[in-house]
């Protein structure tokens, strides 16, 4: 599990001062890309491999407001993972309250960059598959 914490910034509050819903999608990728580079998988570097791992769903559930001020806990959590395919769950707490204040999901594939089409980690990067494997066991 990772945890990416996140001061939100005046910017993203709309014109009723609360953050606006779609920052919650942006905050779910800081810490997928955060949780990938703990286990030794860096999304940039994946990228100069040839290869990326684009959104195919993600969806979010508004429990309580975040308000500009508040310290928030994005927690990141692999749950399934196929080799082609992976989803990781999403937690947002207030870092204060620990108040759960978002739920959410992301569903991703692994593609080639320059054609689009899927790709098998497990048979073109078998290294990377390996640790893929490791973090969703250690979830």
């Amino acid at each position: 599990m990772t945890i990416y914490e996140h001061e939100p910034q005046y910017y993203e509050t709309d014109q009723m001062g609360i953050i606006h819903h779609s920052n919650y999608i942006r905050w779910f990728e800081s810490a997928r890309i955060q949780a990938m580079k703990e286990v030794g998988i860096d999304y940039a570097k994946c990228e100069e491999m040839g290869f990326m791992s684009p959104v195919m769903e993600v969806t979010c559930t508004y429990k309580s407001m975040v308000r500009f001020g508040d310290a928030v806990q994005v927690y990141a959590m692999l749950r399934e993972y196929n080799g082609i395919k992976f989803r990781i769950e999403y937690v947002v707490r207030d870092k204060a309250t620990g108040e759960i204040r978002t739920t959410g999901e992301s569903k991703h594939c692994f593609c080639d960059k320059k054609t689009g089409k899927p790709i098998s980690l497990k048979r073109e990067y078998p290294e990377l598959h390996e640790r893929f494997l490791q973090a969703l066991d250690e979830e």
